[in-house]
């Protein structure tokens, strides 16, 4: 992305990430009412990742038609996979499979780590530079994600060592990550709401007949279908209308980090769709990463160059 971003458009892009993020949030307890537990399954992981997209791919086939919108061009091609590789496939598979065995609150702690991943791989791809300081932070927040999945793993007596749930949780954000960057790249010339519906349609020879084969057979719970529903309407589709429109809008380096409020809002979400207790020690992390995502994002900002005096001699005079 090129071109000096305006104080009007770094603000309206932070707002429709905050809405974004919001949708995004209520993923993780939906998720987990979509797939359900090892004692209790319902739908299975592959069959909500490949039939989450589907749904979305077939409300993009709509709006794409209704809006006449133009094929992309060649050089779009190849963000718009990535962006299907990390969005529709990476994520909500990872996410699913490891929702089946830790709380949506233990997720929403390791997912706290998007902003900071986020950022980096916006510096990585989009070429964005930060301070020092932000890797510093960024470092710090992924200590305490690692510290507090040991303690959760020692807690449920798996010994002091990662539950594999955990580094599921991990390849998610990492997913996740490069699937908003590399459709954050693409935004600027093709539109935020024509990136989403342009990568769900791409998946959709894929994800559509998967769709039909995984169908399952056996009965399924309501509340099962209903958070597959908002995974499939809200959380790939509708979300990433104001999610990649505020990275393009804001800088996707400084606006990624209104993932900060993600965590939080998945825990509260969790306590009446899933009815989990309000953890404190979970909260207590929670909030700590979001102190490192929050003092990250103040040092995001390269420092600006000193000014140079068009006269030295002048200026040693004065």
């Amino acid at each position: 992305m090129t071109g000096r971003l305006t104080i009007k458009d770094e603000t309206m892009g932070m707002w429709l990430s905050v809405i974004g993020v919001a949708l995004f949030a209520v993923t993780l307890p939906m998720t987990r009412l979509a797939t359900g537990t090892q004692d209790a399954p319902q739908l299975s992981p592959w069959f909500v990742t490949l039939g989450r997209a589907a749904l979305a791919g077939i409300l993009s086939t709509i709006f794409l038609l209704a809006t006449r919108s133009p094929r992309p061009a060649p050089h779009q091609w190849k963000p718009l996979g990535m962006a299907v590789l990390g969005n529709v496939i990476g994520y909500p598979l990872l996410l699913g499979y490891a929702l089946r065995v830790v709380t949506a609150s233990h997720a929403a702690v390791v997912t706290a780590l998007l902003p900071l991943v986020t950022a980096a791989v916006a510096a990585l791809v989009l070429h964005q530079r930060a301070r020092l300081g932000f890797w510093l932070c960024a470092i710090a927040g992924s200590v305490l994600v690692v510290l507090f999945s040991l303690l959760r793993a020692s807690q449920n007596g798996h010994g002091f060592g990662f539950e594999w749930a955990d580094l599921l949780l991990v390849g998610a954000v990492i997913a996740a990550s490069f699937g908003y960057i590399y459709g954050a790249q693409v935004t600027p010339s093709l539109g935020a709401e024509r990136v989403i519906c342009w990568v769900c349609v791409m998946a959709l020879p894929v994800t559509l007949p998967a769709t039909f084969a995984l169908w399952p057979q056996e009965p399924i719970a309501t509340t099962a279908w209903a958070g597959f529903v908002y995974v499939g309407v809200f959380s790939m589709w509708i979300g990433f209308f104001a999610w990649y429109r505020g990275l393009a809008m804001g800088g996707a380096l400084r606006v990624s980090q209104t993932q900060l409020l993600q965590p939080f809002l998945s825990i509260l979400a969790s306590i009446p769709l899933l009815g989990e207790p309000l953890d404190v020690v979970t909260l207590g992390f929670a909030g700590a990463v979001v102190c490192t995502v929050v003092l990250g994002k103040r040092l995001s900002q390269p420092q600006p160059a000193p000014a140079v005096s068009p006269h030295p001699a002048r200026a040693e005079q004065s």
